[in-house]
Order: structure tokens, then C-alpha cells, then sequence
């Protein structure tokens, strides 16, 4: 019956097409033919049943999860379904690459840009918490009364230049931009957070003006920031090394201190809080930027005292060296 099969097509049974030809001659197919065929038998005997696999607990498929999705090639690649993956094995980000090829001045540089471009970016986040009473001075100055055009808009000037100090000094006290590589969002909570106890220090000076009008002792409120006090401050510079007392170089010294008081004391009491707060923000910052500069300098010197004591001295280190620079020569913190 095998001619039936030939023309009515093989029998489910038979699923190998070579099954009836000569042994020596299947062979000879089998090993010469591009055309490979496999048969369900051989197919269902290369793979292993179920009850044969090894089991896998949910702790070794968790495992291996984390290998399968660990991409092999870098975000940077535009393929990340793998291709090119060698010419990626030693890529390294370009900022990595320009710190460690940078010079000493262009690192000064870069900390004292920080430093700068961290102080313009509260100006910019003072502006744009201020932005009503920027309108409110615009508007006035285009359609405003004759008596507030003669003053030049006095009042709305005076309105946006208390509320840009005081926003500037609640970005400095709350740590605006002070953490590099922070989440954004972060500093925008902080932001909105100026924002939210200038509104707060503005509806408190209205109840205060209330309460005289109506001849009623002030109210007194909670403070803004908590152990902000500077007479709790430790005694620093001459007093300090006279105790023994070592001072830690972000507090201030006892000149310091005593200057701020003669500061606060010539501002308004409702804006002395927020400008202590402001100023002992602002000498954290100075502080750690003299310190990251000093650091550098320190890092210098020890390759430089490597390099001599191997014997490769450079013409610059002995200039240095002559000259006598110091880890700091720049203007202190203070």
C-alpha cells in the first residue's frame, strides 16, 4: 500500500519522508543535503519532558531575571537590542573623561562656577516667586495713576524688592540648590516651600498692623526655622584656641557672630529670622567651597612631593616649590 501513500500523501504514522529508502543512501542525504529533515520522534526525543527539567525555585528564577534584563550595551548606544556590543565594551562617559583630564586651574574653576551659578539660580527662583509682583509694578508703569507714575511706582517697587530679599533668604535657609545631583523635584519642593512661608511671614505682619490699629498687644507666632538662635553658637577664633576648644570650619567665629548681630539689628523684626537664617546658609556654602579648593590643593601637593621623591620633578613644581603657594591663598569664608 505504500504507492497509495505516494499519491494520497503519508499516513499520520509515518512523519519521516526518508523512512524507505536505502540505509547507505538515507545516509548519504542526510549528511549531503542542505535541506535537513527532522522527524517528530527525533524532535520530541532531543527535548526533555517537563518531569525531567530541573525545578527552579522562585528565589533562582528572581536571580537570573535581573541577568536576562541587564541591557549589553549602555543607554548612550542606539541599539539596545545588543548590537555593536563590543565596540561598546570600553566606553566611558565623556564627563569622566573631561575630570580627569582637566587642569588644576579648570578645576578651581569649575568650583568657584558652582559656587557663582548656584547663587544666580536663586536669584532666578526669587524672580519667578515674585512673578505677581512683577506684574503688579509692570501693570503700573503702563496704565498705572498719574500720582504712582510721578513716584515712579514707589509702592510696587518697594512691594517686589521686599518680596525678592525675603524669597532669596528662604531659598538660602532652606538649602536651595545646596546638594549637587539632587532630584530637581527636590529643590522645587523648596522652592514652593519659600514660597509658602513668605505668604505665611506676609498674612503674620497683616495681623500684627491689625492688632495695633486696633490697640491690642501683637500676636506672637512660632518661629520660621527651629535652633536658629546665634547666641547658642560655639565661640570660634581667638576664644575658641584659648579653651582648647577646636571649631568646626563651617561654624562661624565669634567676629562672625558678632557681626551678624550688628546686621540683624538694623532690619525689621519679622525679617531677622529669615535673615540669620540666610547668612548662616550662606557661610556653609562659602566654607564648603574653601574647602573643596583646599582639597585640591592638598591633592596637588601630594603629587608634586610623589614626584620628587621618584626623581621627576617638573620646572613647574620647583617654581611652586620656590614661590612657596599655599593650599589656600584666596579670600576666607569669613
Amino acid at each position: 500500500m505504500g504507492w497509495f501513500d505516494g499519491w494520497f500523501g503519508s499516513s499520520s504514522n509515518d512523519s519521516d519522508p526518508l523512512r524507505r529508502l536505502d540505509p547507505k543512501l538515507r545516509e548519504f542525504l542526510e549528511r549531503e543535503s542542505p535541506v535537513k529533515y527532522t522527524t517528530t520522534s527525533t524532535t520530541d526525543a532531543q527535548q526533555p519532558s517537563q518531569s525531567q527539567q530541573p525545578h527552579q525555585s522562585p528565589t533562582q528564577q528572581q536571580q537570573q531575571q535581573p541577568e536576562q534584563q541587564t541591557p549589553p550595551v549602555p543607554r548612550e548606544s542606539l541599539f539596545q537590542d545588543g548590537r555593536y556590543a563590543h565596540l561598546w565594551k570600553t566606553y566611558r562617559p565623556l564627563a569622566s573623561v573631561e575630570a580627569e583630564t582637566k587642569s588644576d586651574s579648570e578645576k578651581l574653576t569649575d568650583v568657584l562656577e558652582a559656587y557663582k551659578e548656584r547663587r544666580a539660580a536663586i536669584g532666578r527662583a526669587a524672580l519667578e516667586n515674585c512673578a505677581e509682583e512683577q506684574v503688579e509694578w509692570s501693570e503700573c508703569m503702563k496704565s498705572g495713576s498719574l500720582r504712582a507714575r510721578m513716584t515712579m511706582c514707589r509702592d510696587e517697587v518697594q512691594r517686589f524688592e521686599r518680596c525678592y530679599n525675603a524669597q532669596s533668604r528662604l531659598l538660602k535657609a532652606l538649602g536651595y540648590l545646596s546638594v549637587a545631583g539632587r532630584d530637581p523635584e527636590v529643590d522645587e519642593d523648596i522652592q514652593m516651600r519659600a514660597d509658602e512661608l513668605y505668604q505665611r511671614v506676609l498674612a503674620q505682619q497683616r495681623e500684627i498692623d491689625r492688632a495695633k490699629e486696633e490697640g491690642r498687644e501683637p500676636p506672637v507666632f512660632k518661629p520660621l526655622f527651629e535652633n536658629n538662635n546665634t547666641s547658642n553658637l560655639k565661640p570660634g577664633g581667638a576664644a575658641a584656641a584659648a579653651a582648647g576648644d577646636a571649631r568646626d570650619p563651617l561654624e562661624p567665629s565669634a567676629a562672625t557672630v558678632a557681626a551678624w548681630k550688628e546686621k540683624l539689628e538694623k532690619l525689621p523684626v519679622e525679617e531677622r529670622e529669615a535673615e540669620e537664617a540666610a547668612l548662616r546658609a550662606d557661610y556653609k556654602a562659602k566654607a564648603e567651597m574653601a574647602m573643596k579648593l583646599q582639597g585640591l590643593w592638598q591633592e596637588r601637593a601630594k603629587e608634586r612631593e610623589a614626584r620628587k621623591q621618584k626623581g621627576e620633578e617638573t620646572l613647574f613644581d620647583k617654581i611652586k616649590s620656590a614661590v612657596g603657594v599655599g593650599p589656600w591663598s584666596g579670600p576666607k569664608p569669613e
